[in-house]
């Protein structure tokens, strides 16, 4: 690294100890327990679908929404947050998507079709935005700048957990309640989740602001809008991979392997992300960020080689090393250069660039799949990797105190 990184008198501390912070285990372990229906959703939605006959091209309208509605509704929630508080908001919004689920659960889809696009839509759109509240609260309960970079770093690893533990919470209450329990347990688990975060202390004390209000909130910077971009290129490469591997699995004629290689590069995220914990802050925020993206692109590109699936299984799990730190570098230039006042929309606005760019790579990669190969597809993910790589070297994302805290 640089030489503008900080030096610490004492070694870091690692996860284990950050883990030890006062506040911190319940805001973790409540944050993602309340987000665990984001990983939940879409099988809970395809399973009660074609458990009334329905097809899966209802299925995906419905996930479609249920995403949609996710990721439009993100940034207006988090700049609600930001002028008022989080506890009300957090609770209000929980409630009402545990309603949407709730409702997903009670109908037929297949003969109220309308009523289950509502339903997706209110399950969607009311999601808490715990994500971006975590983030905004590590500040308060961490006493150092390298502890918020470990607690960063652990956030981004751990939320993982989600995507592994949210549709095995489907499968174990659909065979102990039946196809439709999947979608009632994501009502429970996310009321559960959110109620345990909003009411710990430093959910409940923080304070939101009305100063600073401008229409555009953080997109009036110029760094965070290209930041959203950078991101919406990492999204894209993961989208891309999850298909491309799946295609690959199947052209060696082992689809069962698709899922052991996705939980690989999960796994990957999973264990890098815990040791990123121990790497120290930097000054020079943008010049780590633009050596990850560069990191980032080269994990994913030897998947191109397209070796069996024995020595895919390592390069799936490499692949996944770097996206931790990418995403904790993101969360520290988000703290450093948000416009005051927009923290949290700024933190809600990387979640739907994310989001868009995942479902964007999906896209591209299932017609690459469709009408190329496994290769191509995978090569989508590299591009966009190079992508994200490329705008970060191209823009040149400054320092703290530039071009952001005061909104410029």
């Amino acid at each position: 690294m640089s030489g503008g990184e900080t030096r610490a008198k004492a070694s870091p501390r690692p996860a284990l100890e950050v883990l030890r912070s006062r506040h911190v285990p319940r805001l973790l372990s409540g944050s993602l327990i309340g987000r665990l229906p984001t990983g939940m959703a879409p099988l809970a939605i395809l399973t009660a679908v074609r458990a009334h006959d329905g097809d899966y091209q209802l299925a995906g309208m419905l996930n479609g929404v249920y995403a949609v509605s996710l990721a439009v509704a993100g940034p207006v929630l988090g700049r609600v947050i930001d002028r008022t508080r989080q506890a009300p908001v957090l609770l209000a919004s929980a409630v009402l998507s545990a309603v949407g689920f709730w409702a997903l659960a009670a109908l037929d889809p297949v003969a109220n079709t309308t009523a289950a696009v509502v339903a997706a839509l209110v399950a969607g759109a009311a999601t808490p935005q715990l994500e971006p509240c975590l983030r905004v609260l590590w500040e308060d309960v961490l006493s150092s700048e390298r502890d918020v970079r470990a607690a960063f770093s652990l956030d981004a690893g751990t939320q993982e957990l989600i995507f592994v533990f949210g549709p095995l919470a489907v499968m174990g209450a659909s065979a102990l309640g039946g196809a439709d329990s999947g979608l009632t347990a994501a009502a429970v688990i996310g009321l559960v989740g959110t109620v345990w975060f909003a009411t710990a202390r430093p959910a409940r004390v923080w304070r939101g602001s009305a100063q600073h209000r401008h229409w555009a909130g953080p997109l009036r910077s110029s760094v965070m809008v290209r930041l959203f971009l950078v991101l919406l290129g990492v999204g894209g490469t993961i989208g891309a991979f999850t298909v491309g591997i799946t295609g690959y699995a199947e052209e060696q004629g082992s689809a069962g392997a698709a899922g052991w290689l996705i939980a690989a590069n999960a796994f990957g995220a999973l264990v890098a992300g815990i040791a990123y914990t121990a790497v120290p802050a930097s000054r020079d925020e943008g010049g780590r960020f633009r050596l990850l993206a560069v990191l980032f692109t080269a994990g994913y590109t030897p998947l191109l080689l397209l070796p069996g699936v024995p020595l895919m299984a390592p390069l799936a799990f490499l692949s996944g090393c770097a996206l931790p730190a990418v995403l904790a570098s993101a969360f520290a230039l988000v703290a450093r250069l948000a416009p005051h006042g927009t923290v949290t929309e700024a933190h809600a606005w990387m979640i739907t660039s994310f989001g868009v760019g995942n479902a964007v790579g999906s896209a591209v990669a299932g017609v690459a799949t469709d009408t190329v190969s496994a290769r191509a597809a995978l090569g989508t993910a590299v591009c966009f990797a190079a992508g994200a790589a490329g705008m970060t070297a191209v823009t040149l994302l400054r320092p703290a105190g530039e071009d952001s805290a005061t909104g410029r």
